[in-house]
């Protein structure tokens, strides 16, 4: 039998026994919320507690860190030195989870309790990202069992904030680049094109976060008393969203406009299938002269995430004193990230929008560096993924 034969029977076995699911339903039981507090202690506990004896367990050497950041969850790193002249691999996982939401479940799931219903698995972090990191470090895995070496030299991070923007992480990793240093990253963090394939993202779009306020005064009141003599901040903050896109979402700030979706990029992306995603996409949503797949990955796109203004679950008759939308833009790369805010401010400024402005910016991610479709490893992958999947992997450049 072949490595590849051995190593894929040992995988087998482990998902039919009903070990990846036990695997898994362990990771899920562990609360890991990064965005609430109660979560803490359990960012902690994923770490020293599950994933350390897992790696350790297939020769790896386990290191715990503080985060850079004021009061960040902690990381791990990893790493399996075979031979310094191997190539060397990074793998990266998250550990933590968005909020558990309890309340919002329907009837027969809960967040923390893997839950299967006919061939679907459910549970925070089901999907992301805890079940994806565990088939990664079992693939290694297998491969050590069915031939005794990897055969290339493996590092792993960990970290347990990406929910919550991943602070930290930046200022770790430029500190760290020695302990980190690979010769390719591989991650498995977001959906697939299709189902039925695999699909090879070589980068992925940035995002920042920031809140936008219009704070007029202290406290409501009674609208049929200033009605038409207070300024109302909900509808000034309504016209301020408003003027960021058109009423078709294409974004109207020229800095928010990439030049990076040049011709080869729309050649490839024009060869990826339709989205499989289950959803019903709004075909008239977004830049008007991009395809769908342009418009996810090869341009910017702005979201208001939330908003608020008086007290939305019991309305008064009065005018608000204060408004605010939590915003996001997702851009790829070409975008000027430490322009995004200012070039947000001129605008309003020339929209007569002054009494708007953006506090609370959260971490900004920057995209990777951007892809190159004649890169060796690009081009080594999809055969190696072919033979082993049985059809072709999709490769979807950012």
């Amino acid at each position: 039998m072949t490595l590849h034969n051995i190593a894929r029977a040992h995988i087998e076995t482990y998902f039919d026994s009903g070990d990846f699911q036990r695997d898994l339903a362990t990771l899920v039981s562990r609360p890991t919320e990064s965005q609430d507090a109660r979560g803490k202690p359990h960012l902690h506990a994923y770490l020293h507690d599950d994933m350390a004896p897992m790696l350790e367990a297939m020769g790896f050497t386990c290191q715990f860190h503080d985060n850079p950041a004021p009061d960040g969850p902690p990381i791990l790193t990893a790493e399996r030195i075979e031979d310094a002249a191997l190539p060397t691999v990074l793998s990266y996982g998250h550990g933590d989870v968005v909020r558990a939401q309890e309340d919002q479940w329907r009837e027969g799931l809960t967040p923390f309790e893997l839950i299967e219903e006919g061939d679907r698995l459910y549970g925070r972090g089901a999907a992301d990202n805890k079940v994806q990191h565990l088939i990664n470090l079992r693939a290694m895995g297998a491969v050590i069992k069915a031939q005794g070496r990897l055969g290339f030299n493996a590092k792993v991070i960990i970290e347990m904030g990406e929910e919550a923007g991943s602070p930290g992480l930046k200022e770790f990793c430029a500190a760290n680049s020695e302990l980190l240093k690979a010769d390719v990253f591989i991650a498995s963090d977001g959906p697939r094109l299709r189902p039925a394939a695999p699909t090879i993202f070589t980068g992925s779009r940035g995002g920042t976060s920031f809140d936008l306020e219009v704070n007029l005064r202290e406290g409501a009141n009674h609208s049929g008393n200033f009605g038409g003599l207070l300024a109302d901040p909900a509808m000034i903050l309504s016209h301020a969203l408003a003027s960021i896109t058109d009423a078709k979402g294409q974004i109207r700030i020229p800095e928010w406009r990439p030049t990076s979706l040049t011709p080869r990029i729309r050649e490839v992306l024009a060869s990826l299938p339709a989205h499989d995603t289950g959803i019903d996409l709004d075909a008239d949503w977004g830049e008007q002269d991009l395809t769908p797949a342009e418009r996810v990955f090869g341009w910017n796109s702005f979201a208001i995430l939330a908003m608020s203004a008086g007290v939305p679950a019991a309305p008064l008759n009065a005018i608000a004193g204060s408004a605010r939308a939590t915003c996001q833009l997702r851009f790829v790369v070409g975008t000027e990230v430490d322009d995004v805010l200012p070039a947000l401010r001129r605008h309003l400024d020339r929209e007569g929008l002054a009494r708007s402005r953006s506090l609370n910016t959260a971490a900004t991610a920057s995209p990777r560096h951007g892809w190159t479709p004649t890169t060796r490893w690009s081009a080594l992958r999809p055969p190696r993924l072919k033979k082993a999947w049985g059809s072709p992997p999709t490769s979807c450049p950012t």
